[in-house]
């Protein structure tokens, strides 16, 4: 489908400067642009490819002043937020390639299964008892939806994803490919001969609305009650949070995060990559945790945390700068040292 460079500004709410008729039929990075492209500048950092890109159409700030010319192809679109109005666009383009509603086969739905309005279900996907799935829904090929299942309105489920039995999805979440929601926590109990006995998992999963779930990302089922994961959160690939662990509205968190059982996220927070978090720990609202960071105690202040045991940044870096002269002042006090013997030697 095109576009005019016109039609475009009005969606955005944009400034032409060039050619208003302009057509374009794709979206490409700026450094990459061709012809009949669409591309964005929101960083400065990437000016120098607005100089010599062969996208037909570039999204620009309005503070934006070429400190050169311009290619005499490219028309911009001058606009309050790049960054936000290409991300509309894009918001735009993904709705365009929803799949229409239609149910594949090879596929089964339970009988006692309730399936709403316009849903997509592709091929191999299987519906267990007692499910509802609500109106508006996606769910890929191969994805396994268990007993007593429910799905919100809007949701789409890429396909491989497993959700197990009992586990509630909002509206408007995304799970992506290979996710499984609600499989064991990892709940075992060694007897008195140090065999494990496990520990039967009962609880569910709980996922409120507009949240995301990586690729092959896992989320296990509380032991009693639910893990839950609050409205808005959006979880990276492959990430492991354990059984009834509650994570707070909002929050995000990187790939290779790994959350032990029974913490307590709170709202707004940020996780960077191969966070660890221990068992039952209270992350409280608005705490940063910066990548490879391991949380072995509460973090409760509005504050960034870094390290292994993670604690607060300031005196994080200033630990570390200490840390990267250690080798020097070594050698100085073997020097010191040494100076030291010869002067007892010498009396």
């Amino acid at each position: 489908m095109k576009f005019t460079a016109e039609q475009i500004a009005g969606l955005l709410e944009g400034i032409v400067e060039g050619n208003p008729s302009v057509e374009v039929s794709a979206l490409a990075k700026i450094e990459e642009g061709f012809s009949g492209a669409l591309s964005f500048l929101g960083n400065p950092k990437y000016e120098e490819f607005i100089y010599d890109t062969e996208s037909s159409v570039c999204i620009v700030n309005t503070t934006f002043e070429p400190s050169k010319e311009l290619p005499k192809s490219l028309t911009i679109i001058k606009v309050e937020d790049a960054y936000a109005c290409f991300g509309k666009l894009l918001e735009l383009y993904d709705s365009m390639t929803k799949e229409e509603p239609r149910i594949e086969q090879p596929s089964f739905i339970s009988e006692s299964a309730r399936i709403g309005k316009d849903i997509f279900l592709g091929a191999h996907a299987y519906i267990g008892k007692n499910c509802v799935v609500g109106d508006n829904v996606v769910i890929h090929p191969n994805v396994t939806i268990a007993n007593n299942v429910t799905v919100g309105n809007g949701t789409i489920i890429y396909p491989g994803a497993t959700i197990y039995r009992d586990c509630v999805i909002g509206e408007n979440c995304i799970i992506h490919a290979g996710a499984v929601i609600g499989a064991d926590g990892f709940g075992f109990n060694p007897d008195e001969n140090g065999v494990f006995q496990k520990i039967p998992q009962i609880g569910n999963v709980v996922l409120e609305d507009n949240v995301d779930v990586g690729a092959n990302s896992t989320i296990d089922r509380a032991t009693m009650g639910s893990t839950i994961i609050r409205k808005g959160a959006k979880i990276d690939n492959l990430v492991q949070i354990g059984h009834n662990v509650e994570v707070g509205v909002n929050s995000a968190m990187a790939a290779q995060v790994g959350i032990a059982g029974s913490c307590k996220i709170g709202n707004n927070v940020l996780i960077g990559g191969q966070v660890g978090l221990a068992g039952h720990l209270k992350v409280g609202d608005q705490v940063m945790i910066a990548a490879q960071s391991g949380v072995v105690g509460d973090l409760k202040e509005k504050k960034t945390y870094m390290g292994s045991p993670a604690y607060e940044s300031t005196d994080y870096k200033k630990s570390y700068l200490g840390f990267r002269r250690l080798p020097r002042i070594l050698t100085r006090l073997q020097a010191l040292e040494q100076q030291i013997k010869e002067l007892i030697k010498d009396k």
